[in-house]
């Protein structure tokens, strides 16, 4: 069955090819340059693909067919120009044909029309088809009408190719030129179907105070055509455009000694991030691509833990039941975050980072990496700090008590809480960073505390913690709130 289908669409193809698209005499198809085509690929599922070709015109006005485009082209997007003569080559029209050749849309396009059918069990049937959409209904010579299953068709005949379906997607010009011979043509388009995102692994060290990082592309092209030898740029960054996200193998997590000279180039372009491959690429047609960019061994990090009891809560303006004892009280939060923070500066990675997904490893007792924790890193240009959580301290728990509650005046309230950490772990003191969001009013003031605070932002206050190996310590505060 596949075989003969094989070889009647093998011969639908090489009629098209052959002309009988109804486009005229004056069709000319396009021939790739020798050279790649440019293609820049942005974080947002979109590419822009420039393309040279080498066109054999006629004087006059002819039509140009340009095949193996995407399939996810925009059409609105598309921009023609003549490299050898522009003064004397001009656009009159242009075309996106995409109403590409398939079974449903051969049986379709033959309704009233003779075809051939095959069926599984050796019997041949011909006559003009009546209908295709279900089971095949034939109408022979003599005006008997017979109904054939879908199910036991091997194989469909059709005589050609009918007007307006093609093999492949195609931009088609009609071209005015003031004179014969070959042109170098550059195409350029806008596609949809094909981005890319950054995925980064770190090994951290055993002591916790080093990471190495690697840092890879993951390209996803899904756009329904094949760059060939392409010079590939990758832009990082949120570019505005009117509306019309691997598992890594585990070879990715062991770290070079030394980088190796650097495969991809990165410089700023505008306000975004320009990421250049310093080769020739061929970007396959439903092919997920991965290329690393970035290696950096020993970058300086430090794990933090942080306790936030109150983070459901925060200030509204307008809509605070500020004179409510119980409002915030009791959130029954007693995780603590575990968090990993490194540099992009010069002393850290020394690099801007585009946004990904970071997986982060670290080597147990027999040498085995196993993963701690991943989280997203968002575009983060140099000398910056990048935070990743990695999940909650199984041996830390921590507990927020409301201690004290008053209404000092119409309004003036204060309210007291006390932060005890549990650290359960036998042989390890840490510090634990603990975070309040105070959530009653923008006017507030601390009047009292145990240890002294830094302010965070305007409604968010931190203090650290020191707590012993299989101990606890405590924190108090008191807050007063105006409105």
């Amino acid at each position: 069955m596949r075989r003969r289908t094989s070889i009647t669409l093998i011969a639908v193809t090489l009629i098209a090819l052959a002309g009988i698209t109804g486009l005229g005499a004056s069709q000319n198809t396009a021939i790739a340059a020798n050279a790649g085509p440019e293609l820049a690929v942005y974080n947002q599922g979109m590419a822009l693909v420039k393309d040279t070709r080498t066109l054999n015109l006629k004087q006059g006005v002819q039509t140009i067919t340009v095949t193996d485009v995407a399939a996810q082209i925009d059409p609105t997007s598309v921009y023609f120009k003549s490299l050898t003569d522009p003064a004397g080559t001009s656009v009159l029209e242009q075309n996106f044909e995409y109403d590409l050749v398939g079974t449903d849309k051969l049986l379709s396009k033959y309704v009233g029309l003779p075809i051939k059918v095959m069926t599984k069990d050796g019997n041949a049937y011909a006559g003009k088809l009546l209908s295709g959409a279900t089971d095949i209904i034939l109408q022979d010579a003599a005006g008997q009408v017979q109904v054939v299953s879908r199910d036991s068709v091997r194989d469909f005949s059709f005589p050609s190719l009918p007007e307006g379906l093609i093999t492949q997607p195609s931009l088609v010009w009609m071209v005015d030129a003031a004179k014969a011979g070959d042109q170098q043509a550059e195409i350029t388009y806008i596609t949809n179907g094909i981005g890319w995102q950054a995925t980064y692994s770190l090994l951290l060290a055993p002591d916790g105070k080093t990471v190495d990082l690697n840092g890879w592309i993951t390209l996803d092209n899904r756009s329904g055509a094949t760059y060939k030898d392409a010079k590939l740029k990758l832009i990082a960054g949120d570019v505005n455009v009117v509306t019309q996200p691997q598992p890594l193998q585990e070879v990715m997590i062991k770290m070079a000694a030394a980088a190796p000279a650097p495969q991809v180039a990165e410089r700023g372009f505008s306000e975004y991030h320009l990421y250049e491959i310093n080769r020739p690429v061929t970007v396959k047609d439903n092919q997920t691509k991965q290329i690393e960019f970035i290696t950096v061994p020993g970058v300086p990090a430090e794990k933090l833990y942080v306790y936030s009891g109150s983070e459901p809560f925060s200030y509204y303006p307008g809509n605070m039941p500020q004179t409510d004892p119980g409002y915030g009280a009791d959130t029954g939060i007693k995780t603590v975050r575990t968090l990993l923070q490194f540099d992009t500066g010069k002393e850290g990675v020394n690099a801007a980072l585009p946004q990904g997904t970071a997986r982060v490893y670290q080597q147990d007792v027999d040498g085995s990496a196993l993963l701690i924790g991943e989280d997203t890193i968002p575009h983060t240009p140099k000398n910056e700090k990048v935070r990743l959580y990695l999940g909650n301290a199984f041996d830390l728990v921590g507990e927020r008590v409301q201690t004290g509650f008053k209404q000092v005046a119409e309004k003036v309230v204060e309210e007291s809480y006390e932060i005890t950490i549990r650290n359960q772990k036998p042989a390890e003191a840490v510090q634990v960073r603990v975070v309040e969001h105070l959530y009653r009013s923008g006017d507030w003031e601390i009047t009292a505390e145990s240890a002294p605070h830094v302010r965070l932002d305007s409604q968010s206050v931190e203090w650290k913690l020191d707590v012993p190996a299989g101990g606890e310590s405590k924190l108090t505060y008191t807050v007063r709130y105006k409105w």
